[in-house]
């Protein structure tokens, strides 16, 4: 089932729903030596979203996310294979292009990882930047309002 795509004010809630997130993704894949970091839209401040976290774990090598697939499916996350981007695992929790949460697995200090990173950075520093984002996100979603990969 498809939702509508909607743009949420920022809520300050998404900072305290990642970390719970984070706490049970590491009880689950019991491994100290990962770092996880909230990205994505919520974890901007004042930055309107969709109520959708993204989060990202670094793992030194991504074969790793391999032996996460079965843990992570015991608390709803669904592995979903991507070979445009084989230097990421993915996985979603909830349903199908209705997820409330992504998880992206990388390389830590890859290319890939430092871009999520700078990107966030990004945006949290320059409120011009971001207001314009913000500005393209709504005028996104009203153009494709139930079709998340045209808004995308």
């Amino acid at each position: 089932m498809e939702k509508t795509v909607k743009i949420e004010e920022y809520n300050p809630d998404w900072v305290s729903e990642f970390q719970q997130e984070k706490a049970r993704i590491m009880e689950v894949v019991k491994n100290d030596s990962l770092c996880v970091e909230h990205i994505g839209s919520t974890s901007v401040k004042g930055l309107g979203a969709k109520p959708i976290l993204d989060i990202m774990v670094g793992v030194h090598h991504l074969a790793e996310a391999d032996m996460f697939i079965e843990p992570l499916k015991s608390i709803g996350y669904e592995f979903v294979l991507h070979k445009e981007f084989p230097e990421r695992r993915f996985f979603r929790k909830g349903q199908w292009r209705a997820g409330t949460h992504h998880l992206h697995i990388y390389k830590y200090g890859s290319e890939q990882w430092k871009n999520q990173l700078s990107f966030r950075d990004y945006l949290r520093s320059h409120p011009d930047i971001r207001r314009q984002y913000q500005e393209l996100k709504l005028s996104l979603a009203q153009k494709h309002p139930t079709d998340i990969v045209g808004y995308t």
